[in-house]
């Protein structure tokens, strides 16, 4: 049991890492891009733009938090 509950805590930290923040927007982006597509939307270009949005906030908030 020990290594089933390893194995859970490294994905974890493996895809939430230090900020959950970054984890929830790109699976939130993810999600609004399948249901995009599902409707017939060419929705290529969401998944990019959110994770630059996504990776400029959390670059913010660190440089804020550190000086």
């Amino acid at each position: 049991m020990p290594y089933v509950i390893r194995f859970f805590q490294f994905w974890y930290d493996f895809v939430v890492g230090d900020d959950w923040s970054v984890a929830a927007g790109v699976l939130a982006a993810l999600v609004v891009t399948f249901v995009l597509a599902r409707h017939g939307v060419a929705a290529w270009w969401l998944l990019p733009a959110c994770v630059i949005v996504v990776l400029f906030t959390s670059l913010r908030r660190s440089i804020r938090r550190s000086g």
